[in-house]
């Protein structure tokens, strides 16, 4: 008898007696052949001596055979496919009667594509470049490329790079924040307003101390929503000298001749890199008007997966601005609750893509994944054949063709969508 429930399944499921007896009888046997009891050479104990003096472990040896392979013929026959282990229950194991138990687990979920997967609509258009936004990208170099000098000591005023050691005294958890030398452009926009009111007027040689609050949103979690107490010491004042914007500035920059050509290679550059940001919004839209047009259970085990693979990246995250990820508490139940719809809706679109892709016949070619296996390698700085191995030892190589299948499908929804003018 079989109960569904979504993904959810329960199987009862009764084994003949007779073959509990013979696989019984095997068991007994094999136990004779090693038992040494008192009074008897090895192998001659009579079964009936073995079988009650090792009771307990015949009994666990015969369900450790029987259960998962007759459970597996009645997956087979009901074509159902597993995820993750199955709970076991109400075992029912009397000498003379059929072995009886009842098997509850989750199974892949049928997923029916609505024929329309290949024509959704999605609002999408090449961005344009203008002028202006090449003169700005222009200005983004000349600031990288400047030169600073020093200033003869004098007040700090607005517009002026003061060079400071910084160290907090109070308001930080760990680690203080401590640098010896960074620059700090007072007046400027990006520089919080604390350290332009209490530097303002302050000449090389002179400390300070002084708290700064931080926004709830700053970038660094260590610092957001907190009040922190620093000690400054001002070291010198520099001016910001840009380079002029000429043929020679181009031809410092690259396999350029003139500034004609650095603008159109950076025409270019920005069109690509909009051109990306743009599709993948699309792409993100059609993903979700894709998970909204099926309606299918997902396995909870996906879910807790993935709700774990999203806690992980927010602690690496974490962890890589300083902060011990291993000091926090984390409950369970509450992080699932809060995590649970957006893991949902990435589990379904796993599901979907994962199904499309093996509708229209998209995987990774060997050549793509080895190509993708070669890249990392070179970042690590290991050879090819080694990180290939590991890869494919410990399953990176099957997560790698993974991606690269779904990103294919992606690029393949975006070619056949209908796109019209943004909303």
């Amino acid at each position: 008898m079989a109960l569904v429930e979504g993904c959810r399944h329960s199987l009862e499921i009764s084994i003949p007696v007779d073959t509990v007896e013979s696989e019984t009888e095997r068991v007994v046997g094999s136990f004779q052949q090693r038992a040494k009891l008192p009074g008897f050479r090895p192998g001659k104990a009579p079964a009936g001596l073995v079988r009650k003096q090792f009771e307990g472990d015949i009994r666990q040896q015969v369900l450790e055979h029987l259960v998962p392979k007759f459970l597996e013929q009645e997956l087979e026959k009901q074509d159902l496919h597993i995820v993750g282990q199955p709970d076991i229950s109400d075992v029912h194991f009397h000498r003379g009667e059929p072995l009886r138990f009842k098997a509850e687990f989750e199974v892949f979920p049928q997923i029916e594509l609505n024929e329309d997967y290949r024509t959704l609509s999605i609002p999408y258009k090449d961005p344009q470049i203008t002028d202006e936004d090449v003169a700005k990208r222009i200005e983004e170099i000349r600031d990288q490329k400047a030169d600073y000098s020093n200033v003869d000591p004098r007040p700090i005023q607005d517009g002026d790079h003061a060079v400071i050691s910084i160290e907090s005294i109070s308001g930080v958890e760990g680690q203080p924040v401590k640098q010896d030398e960074m620059m700090l452009n007072v007046g400027a926009e990006d520089t919080l307003p604390a350290f332009t009111e209490n530097l303002r007027g302050m000449s090389p040689g002179e400390e300070k101390d002084f708290d700064v609050t931080y926004p709830d949103n700053y970038a660094q979690a260590k610092l957001a929503g907190k009040t922190v107490r620093f000690h400054v010491a001002v070291k010198g004042i520099r001016k910001k000298e840009l380079p002029e914007v000429n043929d020679e500035f181009a031809q410092d920059l690259g396999d350029f001749r003139t500034v004609d050509e650095l603008r159109d290679a950076l025409r270019k550059s920005l069109f690509a890199q909009r051109q990306q940001e743009a599709q993948q919004e699309a792409k993100n839209k059609l993903v979700e008007k894709l998970v909204a047009a099926h309606e299918f259970p997902v396995p909870e085990a996906f879910i807790d997966r993935q709700v774990r693979n999203r806690v992980e990246q927010t602690l690496h995250s974490l962890a890589a601005e300083g902060i011990d990820a291993s000091k926090i508490q984390l409950d369970w139940h509450k992080v699932k609750s809060s995590q649970r719809d957006k893991a949902l809706a990435e589990v379904k679109a796993s599901l979907l893509l994962s199904r499309i892709a093996e509708r229209e016949a998209i995987g990774a070619t060997q050549d793509e994944v080895d190509r993708e296996v070669e890249r990392i390698a070179k970042q690590q700085r290991e050879p090819f054949a080694a990180v290939r191995l590991r890869f494919e030892k410990d399953g990176t190589l099957g997560r790698i063709a993974s991606h690269i299948q779904s990103e294919k499908t992606l690029n393949f929804l975006f070619e056949h969508a209908e796109k019209t003018a943004e909303e």
